[in-house]
């Protein structure tokens, strides 16, 4: 399956990279303990156990957090990143997974990868748990999707 040419959406890629932190298991632990850290602390100032300035700390660290992995690090790797900004085409075979574009193309069969991932507009391909390589479903025809979901669980252990 090949795709037709490709740019990368922003607000699509920032999308896909919430998606990418939100599935890491370190951060959604430390969001968990946040959140409820948070809930703690309002129940607490609720029923006057602690002081205001005790929940307006917690609050302020809940939001800062919220703010950081919402908005901040999908930013800031988009911004960072060339490839965002580049024009692509990729190729997907039971053999492997080719992207190229004016510049050349990289190969990389099917086991380069140890997992793979789908949000709502593209398909993760990761390298290990903190690189991966996004490609948007909207590059393919609808009709090739599930032919691409079956190569990628057949190849991607």
């Amino acid at each position: 399956m090949t795709s037709q040419f490709f740019t990368y959406n922003k607000g699509k890629v920032l999308q896909a990279l919430r998606y990418h932190f939100i599935t890491r298991k370190e951060i959604k632990g430390m969001l968990i303990i946040v959140n409820v850290f948070a809930i703690i602390s309002a129940i607490l100032f609720f029923l006057k156990k602690i002081n205001p300035f005790a929940f307006l700390s917690s609050s302020i660290l809940w939001f800062m957090l919220m703010i950081a992995f919402w908005f901040l690090l999908p930013l800031i790797i988009y911004r960072g990143s060339k490839t965002f900004k580049e024009r692509f085409q990729a190729t997907i075979t039971n053999d492997a997974f080719t992207i190229s574009n004016e510049r050349g193309s990289q190969s990389w069969e099917w086991n380069s990868f140890a997992s793979w991932m789908e949000s709502p507009h593209f398909f993760h391909l990761y390298f290990n748990a903190r690189t991966f390589f996004i490609i948007p479903k909207d590059a393919f025809a609808e009709e090739e999707w599930h032919d691409i979901r079956m190569v990628l669980k057949e190849n991607i252990k």
